[in-house]
C-alpha cells in the first residue's frame, strides 16, 4: 500500500509516517516548503507544497492508495488559521483524492469537534472549523475513518501501560493522549474493515480496560448516505 501523510513534518504527523513504515508501507510525506523532516523519514519521498495550490496536490497524490491527513493550524495570533488549515485545506485536500482516485482517508481530528461553548473555539473558532472538515471527509465518496484525540501529550515512555479508549463518537469530552498512539491509531485503522466509515474517539490511562480497536467498535455505528445503520 502506497500512503500519502499530509501534516508529516507536525508532532502527530511523523510518528504517523514512522509507524506506517514499520508495517513496511510505501511512505510519501506532504510538507510546507520550509518544513524540516525528521531523520528517521530519510527513505521516504518528499513532496514540498501549499494545500491551495490544486496542481501541487494532485501531482503529490498521483498513484497513492492511502491519505492520512494529519495537518491541523497551529497556535498564532492570526485567528484565521484554523478555517484555512481545518476546513478550508482539509476540503482542498479531499478534492484532490477525489480527483486522482485515492481510495480512503485518514483525518485526525480532535475531541469535542463541532462544539461552540468551549475553549479551544477560543482560538479561531477550531473546532467548528474541524467539524467542515469532517464534513467534507465523511461526503467525499471516498472511503474514509476520522480519528478524533483528547489532549495530545509527547510522552514516549510507559505507552505499553497505557490502554486507549476507543468510542463512538461525541462521546468523551475530556481526557488525553500520547501522539505516538494517536499515529499508531490511524496506522491500525488501516487493517479493520469495521473502522471504515466510522468515527472514532481515542484517549488513554493505565485505568482502562485493555481492549483492541476491532473489539471497542463491534457496537459502532456505521454513516451511510447521511443515515446511521448499525
Amino acid at each position: 500500500m502506497k500512503v500519502a501523510v499530509s501534516g508529516a513534518s507536525g508532532k502527530t504527523g511523523f510518528r504517523v509516517a514512522e509507524e506506517a513504515l514499520k508495517k513496511r508501507y510505501e511512505v510519501k510525506l506532504i510538507t510546507r516548503q520550509a518544513s524540516i523532516v525528521p531523520p528517521s523519514l530519510k527513505s521516504c519521498q518528499v513532496e514540498r507544497l501549499s494545500l491551495f495550490n490544486k496542481d501541487e496536490l494532485d501531482n503529490a497524490l498521483l498513484g497513492v492508495d492511502t491519505l492520512i491527513i494529519a495537518t491541523g493550524a497551529r497556535p498564532n495570533i492570526d485567528l484565521t488559521g484554523p478555517a484555512k488549515i481545518d476546513a478550508v485545506g482539509v476540503g482542498n485536500q479531499v478534492e484532490s483524492c477525489k480527483r486522482v482516485g485515492v481510495n480512503r482517508i485518514v483525518l485526525v481530528s480532535s475531541l469535542c469537534v463541532g462544539k461552540f461553548l468551549h475553549p479551544l473555539n477560543l482560538f479561531g473558532l477550531i473546532l467548528l472549523w474541524k467539524k467542515i472538515g469532517e464534513d467534507k471527509v465523511i461526503n467525499s465518496g471516498i472511503d474514509w475513518t476520522i480519528i478524533r484525540p483528547g489532549g495530545l501529550n509527547e510522552s514516549e515512555e510507559g505507552l505499553q501501560s497505557q490502554n486507549i479508549l476507543y468510542t463512538e463518537k461525541n462521546s468523551q469530552e475530556e481526557g488525553s493522549i500520547p501522539r505516538r498512539l494517536v499515529a499508531r491509531t490511524c496506522i491500525e485503522s488501516l487493517d479493520i474493515k469495521k473502522a471504515n466509515k466510522k468515527i472514532i474517539e481515542i484517549t488513554s490511562s493505565e485505568e482502562n480496560k485493555s481492549l483492541s480497536m476491532k473489539e471497542a467498535i463491534e457496537g459502532f455505528y456505521t454513516v451511510s448516505n447521511n443515515k446511521l445503520y448499525k
